[in-house]
């Protein structure tokens, strides 16, 4: 039995470097691995309380739950916008968090990864990533990491999927990634 990883990627732009490196994890994920990159975040609104009731759940934030709850474990890819993680993904984490106690991310394996342009590959917006994910209830893997610098230049003209260190960082993650969430279900 393959363990579901949902991917949730923080760019929405088409050719987003993130995207690319969540379709090279799916592309190269190792046996028993699972990855479904998530479409729709762009649809999501933003989480509210006052539409967070039974019944008036948007359909976008319902259908999100639903994908996140039938996942063993997420894959999050966060770029670096100002320093911190993009709000699309900060926006997934807290519809995700809810009922408070009881939300999809709950209790499951969670990794970041990404990368960005600047030297340092996106690591204060993972670390945030990190943070609010953990808060909202997910089992951060603190040790499981990848952020690759200087995307726009490295992925210039090779699609992370071609890029042999990369897949091999990728694999060695969602590994892990699949060890953890075996272990929780057992």
């Amino acid at each position: 039995m393959s363990v579901r990883i949902l991917a949730l990627v923080g760019s929405l732009r088409a050719g987003s470097h993130n995207r690319q490196l969540a379709e090279a994890a799916a592309k190269h994920a190792p046996a028993g691995a699972d990855i479904e990159l998530y479409e729709g975040l762009a649809d999501v609104p933003f989480y509210n309380e006052d539409v967070d009731v039974e019944g008036s759940v948007p359909a976008a934030a319902a259908r999100l739950r639903e994908v996140a709850g039938q996942a063993d474990a997420f894959l999050l890819f966060s770029p670096e916008y100002n320093g911190t993680m993009p709000a699309v993904l900060k926006n997934a984490i807290d519809w995700l968090s809810r009922p408070y106690g009881a939300g999809a991310i709950s209790g499951k394996p969670v990794a970041v990864v990404g990368t960005a342009f600047g030297q340092y590959g996106g690591v204060w917006a993972q670390d945030d990533a990190r943070k609010s994910a953990g808060i909202a209830g997910g089992v951060v893997l603190e040790d499981v990491k990848l952020s690759i610098p200087g995307s726009v230049t490295r992925f210039a003209d090779t699609h992370p999927a071609d890029d042999a260190e990369v897949v091999t960082a990728l694999t060695e993650v969602i590994q892990q990634v699949t060890s953890q969430a075996a272990s929780a279900a057992a």
